[in-house]
């Protein structure tokens, strides 16, 4: 079998407008009547929600750095069904870590190649003209195996601006899809893990209308349509991660969102019960939960809230006495005895751990992370390899409690930010994406 046909919308670097880009292009190929599969190259997870309110099905990320072959292979099958994939990449397009692990180096390239999806580049060309070509050129040609279905130019300033620029890619070779005029109010929201989280937005649902009528307008819809084409399709579903537990209480909430989607499908798929409730609204988990589970998010923007949720912490306590609870970043922080916000306040979280984070003196973490457990945590015993990413901007002010893993970064240092261990209770920085030899 083959998979939908597809292309990655990728960029020189990150900010070029891709994401405004892939939200329009995924409303506007929907409303022509196509089932649209999105896709997230790399570790991102805040824009396949974004994704999914554009395409209004579920997007999932692939990762050529922490999946192997058949995890990918199983991601790729969920655009069964489709009639055409878009994917967005992440960061510049051949960007990824400087040292390859057994899998891969994790660039947008890299998932193209993978998939067998034609690329297109957009770039910003405010500031230049037929030298934007030589950008695109020097793209086209850095990987002779990956394939251009061509160019949207973005932030163009004038009539004279766009046929300058396409002279450029006509002599380069290079096929014009669309050009945009620069616009200014078509940024999203940010804050400083990059977009504001789709749950969050104002009014979503009219800005995506909005970007796809600019699409509409500026793009060659039917160009792009015939330019995508795809490789063979992955193994089946089986090959998505296991559930650590039959019954899992999940927080969900705007303090706590970040999952990856294909965890959540593979629980779903092997009959997991995923019982959702919200801290931030001061409800407990499910008292016949066999396992909680504290995603990432954004726990330092709600801490006074958190702490003053009785019932949350009361129910969250409760459970640790007799069964798991495992907390990931931001879920991590929130399973400590403390955490101080950006203005120097110390807030109580559960105490389940010893772990005290900090705002008040921001730190810069970021990176993907492969783990070997010294200790069991839900899902995985003690021995496994783990891999995963990490993004926050919290520093360590306590960590008494023993450490569940050994933590190396994509280039083979260990790192300090080793998790917790404490009775029941598991944390970790990074986030999981998948077993190592998955």
């Amino acid at each position: 079998m083959i998979n939908p046909p597809g292309l990655l919308i990728s960029a020189p670097s990150s900010g070029t407008g891709k994401t405004t880009v892939m939200l329009g292009l995924l409303r506007a190929l929907a409303e022509d009547g196509l089932t649209v599969q999105p896709f997230k190259s790399g570790p991102d997870y805040i824009d396949p929600a974004f994704h999914r309110a554009a395409a209004r099905r579920a997007s999932f990320n692939l990762d050529s750095w922490a999946m192997g072959a058949p995890l990918l292979g199983a991601i790729a099958a969920q655009a069964k069904g489709a009639d055409i994939v878009v994917a967005e990449g992440s960061m510049g397009l051949f960007d990824g870590v400087a040292k390859p692990g057994e899998l891969g180096h994790g660039s947008s390239a890299e998932t193209a190649l993978r998939m067998g999806w034609p690329v297109v580049l957009v770039l910003d060309v405010g500031g230049q003209a037929q030298s934007a070509a030589a950008t695109a050129l020097g793209f086209r040609m850095y990987n002779p195996d990956l394939r251009f279905a061509g160019v949207i130019l973005n932030r163009c300033a004038s009539a004279r601006h766009e046929r300058l620029t396409r002279l450029g890619m006509e002599r380069a070779g290079l096929p014009v899809l669309g050009v945009l005029p620069r616009r200014g109010d078509l940024t999203l929201p940010e804050r400083h893990l990059g977009l504001i989280q789709a749950v969050e937005h104002p009014d979503l649902e009219s800005a995506i209308a909005g970007y796809a009528a600019f699409l509409r307008a500026h793009v060659d819809l039917e160009a792009i349509k015939r330019a995508a084409s795809s490789g063979p399709m992955g193994p089946s579903s089986a090959a998505l991660p296991r559930p650590p537990a039959q019954r899992i209480a999940l927080a969900r909430d705007a303090a706590f969102s970040f999952t990856y989607p294909h965890l959540l499908e593979g629980w779903r798929a092997a009959g997991a019960e995923i019982l959702p409730f919200s801290p931030l609204a001061d409800e407990a988990p499910a008292p016949d939960a066999d396992l909680v589970w504290l995603p990432g998010g954004y726990p330092e923007l709600h801490a006074g809230t958190l702490a003053a949720a009785t019932r949350f912490l009361t129910g969250l306590r409760k459970h640790a006495e007799t069964r798991p609870v495992h907390g990931e970043c931001g879920g991590y922080m929130a399973l400590g005895e403390g955490l101080i916000d950006k203005d120097g306040t110390r807030h109580r979280m559960a105490g389940l751990l010893g772990l005290v984070t900090s705002y008040e003196k921001r730190k810069f973490n970021l990176g993907y992370r492969r783990a070997e457990l010294l200790a069991d945590m839900p899902g995985f015993s003690a021995g496994t390899a783990l891999r995963g990413h990490e993004f926050h901007y919290s520093s360590i002010v306590e960590q008494p409690d023993a450490p569940l893993a050994r933590v190396f970064d994509a280039e083979g240092a260990e790192g300090p930010q080793t998790g917790s261990r404490r009775g029941h209770v598991t944390g970790t920085f990074f986030h999981l994406i998948a077993e190592a030899s998955a």
